[in-house]
């Protein structure tokens, strides 16, 4: 069936949907809210199938996200005892969202993200040095409570298949941690590797991959994360504190425009 699909969408709807997905990795390398370029693009394509879309983007994903991830982690230093929990617990509320996919209507779950960007940009905007400088705000054994509190919600709001997850797992960490944004983009990377893998195993035994399509689109999103990674990382957190704001701004009217829609 998958196969049948690849050939049926011909080269021109092939390129569109590489071209998002080479864009959509150097974007959610940076700052997340790759979904926001790439997820539409595939939507787009095969709208018959919308679950076959989100289990085609979370591989493209996957393959661009740890290779972004093994870039930052080989320039910026990640402290694997609060990291790794979170990205455990992250990959288990994956799992249970993924699963949950069907149940709440897109709508709600739109609206509750929407309002989350709008406070983040008001945040952002008003807070102009957040995440140049880090100032970690707890020791350590509750800083890794709370990366695993909140690696669980974000981690089940993209097994969901959500937009904006990079976006708020960076901004968790900024925000509500104290990181700086280039370390929180290199924890924020390894935590959504998880989140992407407990998502895949649920929507790949279904069937729900078109594995032609995705492995195209995996190696232009693994192409767009070096670039993006190779950005980040030359130009350092006051360039990514930039973008973010940028890709939050763009999820903001993406969002609204799809509930204004209807």
């Amino acid at each position: 069936m998958h196969a049948a699909l690849f050939a049926h969408l011909g080269l021109p709807a092939i390129l569109f949907a590489c071209t998002a997905a080479l864009v959509a990795g150097g974007v959610d390398a940076m700052v997340g809210g790759g979904g926001l370029i790439q997820l539409p693009a595939l939507l787009l394509l095969i709208p018959q199938t919308p679950v076959t879309a989100l289990g085609t983007n979370k591989l493209a994903s996957l393959v661009g996200t740890c290779t972004a991830a093994g870039r930052y982690l080989r320039r910026t230093k990640v402290e694997w005892h609060s990291a790794a929990p979170m990205a455990a617990v992250a990959l288990i509320g994956a799992l249970f969202g993924a699963h949950s996919a069907t149940l709440l209507p897109a709508t709600v779950l739109d609206s509750i993200v929407l309002v989350a960007m709008v406070c983040i940009g008001i945040y952002l905007w008003r807070n102009k040095t957040m995440g140049v400088v880090e100032t970690l705000r707890f020791r350590a054994p509750a800083r890794v409570a709370m990366m695993a509190a909140g690696g669980l919600v974000i981690g089940f709001w993209d097994g969901m298949a959500g937009p904006g997850t990079g976006s708020l797992l960076i901004f968790f960490l900024v925000g509500a941690l104290g990181f700086e944004f280039l370390r929180a983009s290199a924890v924020a990377k390894v935590v959504n590797c998880a989140t992407n893998i407990g998502a895949l195993i649920v929507f790949a035994p279904g069937g729900s991959v078109a594995w032609g399509l995705a492995a195209a689109m995996a190696l232009c999103n693994l192409s767009g994360a070096l670039i993006g990674t190779a950005l980040a990382t030359r130009r350092g957190s006051v360039f990514i504190r930039k973008v973010f704001f940028g890709v939050v701004s763009l999820l903001i009217v993406s969002l609204a425009g799809k509930l204004a829609l209807g």
